[in-house]
């Protein structure tokens, strides 16, 4: 299948291919070095001639939930083989020294929502990149910065907004007036999850709430672990069927049922990896994958698993660490691991297709200052990510290979979204940029 990158610029010229070695060199500006060759994931040379073959394309309308569908399970998206900018738009506050902007825009029928490190809730034009509307949602006599943290959601003309405050509101998509507003006191963090009318949202001390899509009704909670330390983030939980499952900062995969909550299952990603005191950290901060009734999941403390739906009992589980939600693309997972890798893993018993190293550190000399990278997104033919030193990728999801890069206005933390054709970056200078 043809492969693509994205386009440069508004101006549409394309950007050039990698000189040997990898790297991005577009009409002079500057060099930076894309690939590195070490690794520590590892290919298995039994499945190296193994055809990675995906399913066909498709156009999804909308993006309406963190991951795409409530069990993470978007696959293989329809994009144009080539892109271009078609409009970049402020939406607010960006990172700061205490919060950082990685909170995916959700799309329905033709507006990009969104939310700022303030509160500040838009809703976007897909087509232009013009403001419908815009929402401050607060609490008197708190802190603008408390807002930071949680996420949105939407559907059938409702965003469902979970904050940094505690509370969870719904707003009407058309004017942003608040429908109603579900108070707490604990903050939520990560993005809500939505399902046959209930939305599920997990709070900062691991408790996972399920709420009336209609009234905001609390249905029922359950609780995790409690953590001390933990990344910033969340996951949202995953829904598929009569299950959800929640992944905690404490380390836990909880099954639980979506009427009543009842614990199904759970387990526990064990911290393998000690070598640092930020390693010991057993947060799942990437959603869990819901597909084919087994449930994959990975967390930061480095044990990915791949667990039966209805048993809980483990199918297999491999040493990868983890941060991001890994996308599932036919037969295979990809993942981008905590030390700079992306990865396509069987779905079937865990073992690795191909691993490609990314650049590490914003200045591989000096090796000063850690780059992230967030995604993948899989759409056209290729794998998506983007970087906090503002640079986005292109990945052969077949090969690994380097495909292309686009330069962003500044770097990104939140993943790309997908809807109706065109990609959207979220970057931590609070700039929405769509390239379709």
């Amino acid at each position: 299948m043809a492969a693509a990158v994205l386009a440069g610029c508004s101006s549409g010229e394309d950007i050039s291919e990698p000189d040997v070695g990898g790297g991005y060199n577009a009409d002079n500006r500057e060099r930076i070095a894309v690939l590195t060759f070490e690794q520590e994931l590892a290919a298995d040379p039994a499945i190296a001639d193994v055809r990675v073959i995906l399913p066909r394309p498709y156009r999804n309308k909308n993006w309406p939930q963190s991951g795409g569908t409530a069990a993470n399970t978007a696959q293989h998206l329809e994009i144009a083989p080539t892109l271009k900018r078609a409009w970049r738009t402020s939406i607010g506050r960006g990172s700061d020294i205490l919060t950082r902007l990685d909170m995916e825009p959700v799309v329905e029928n033709g507006t990009v929502f969104t939310i700022d490190t303030r509160g500040l809730v838009s809703a976007i034009n897909a087509d232009t990149g013009r403001k419908r509307w815009q929402v401050r949602l607060e609490r008197k006599k708190e802190k603008k910065a408390l807002a930071f943290g949680g996420g949105l959601a939407v559907q059938d003309g409702v965003l469902y907004v979970a904050t940094g405050y505690g509370f969870l509101s719904a707003l009407d998509t058309d004017t942003g007036r608040e429908i109603w507003r579900h108070d707490g006191i604990v903050p939520l963090r990560g993005a809500p999850s939505i399902s046959e009318g209930r939305i599920f949202s997990l709070t900062q001390d691991n408790q996972l709430l399920a709420l009336n899509t209609k009234d905001g009704s609390l249905i029922w909670t359950q609780s995790g672990l409690p953590e001390d330390a933990g990344l910033l983030g969340a996951a949202s939980p995953a829904v598929a069927g009569d299950t959800v499952v929640a992944a905690m900062s404490s380390g836990e995969l909880m099954a639980m049922r979506v009427e009543n909550g009842r614990l199904a299952w759970q387990d526990t990603l064990s911290r393998t990896r000690r070598l640092t005191p930020l390693a010991t950290l057993a947060d799942i901060d990437g959603n869990p994958v819901i597909s084919r009734n087994r449930v994959y999941a990975v967390g930061h403390a480095g044990r990915m698993v791949a667990i039966d739906m209805r048993s809980g009992e483990r199918v297999w589980e491999s040493n990868v660490p983890s941060v991001h939600t890994p996308w599932i693309g036919g037969d295979y997972l990809y993942v981008l691991s905590v030390d700079a890798e992306i990865a396509a893993i069987s779905a079937a018993d865990g073992r690795v297709r191909w691993v490609t190293r990314l650049q590490r550190f914003e200045d591989p000399e000096d090796r000063d200052t850690p780059l992230s990278w967030t995604g993948p997104v899989l759409a056209g033919d290729r794998l998506i990510i983007a970087s906090s030193h503002g640079y986005v990728l292109s990945i052969s999801p077949y090969t690994g290979d380097f495909l292309g890069a686009e330069k962003l206005p500044d770097g990104a933390l939140a993943s790309p979204v997908v809807a109706d054709g065109t990609v959207y970056f979220l970057t931590e200078g609070a700039d929405l940029v769509a390239y379709r």
